[in-house]
């Protein structure tokens, strides 16, 4: 590695460690479908994020359940506090689509008809809300 390139990778680094954040790659569910999800919980405070994943009858709800306590598992180990006195919220949660797979079906009077089995990437952020910076 060059030098230029390791002061920009160190430099990187440092910024992700005061960012607190979890990421799931390969879902095999198609990005359209957790966009769904995420969008409900995009900005929303922890808890009740939570609570809105657990009882939610979409598939892709246990997924993003499991992510956020591991952002939030992030958040704990990184700062050494507990997230139940926090104020802690859903800061950004985005989702990209990964691979896909590509199959066909047989179709009538010799055709094909293409399958796509999509997947995708999730990446959540968690941060606190400071409640000095609303009374300013």
């Amino acid at each position: 590695m060059g030098a230029r390139k390791k002061i920009s990778a160190d430099a990187r680094k440092e910024a992700n460690k005061t960012l607190y954040f979890a990421k799931l790659n390969n879902v095999p569910t198609s990005p359209r479908k957790m966009r769904i999800m995420a969008d409900l919980i995009r900005g929303m405070e922890v808890n009740k994020a939570l609570s809105v994943l657990k009882f939610s009858s979409k598939e892709a709800s246990g997924r993003l359940e499991k992510l956020l306590k591991s952002a939030i598992s992030n958040w704990e180990t990184k700062t050494e506090q507990k997230a139940d006195n926090a104020n802690l919220y859903v800061s950004n949660i985005y989702v990209d689509s990964a691979t896909m797979l590509k199959r066909l079906r047989t179709a009538p009077q010799g055709r094909g008809y293409r399958i796509r089995k999509r997947s995708n990437h999730v990446t959540i952020f968690v941060d606190t809300k400071n409640t000095n910076d609303n009374e300013k």
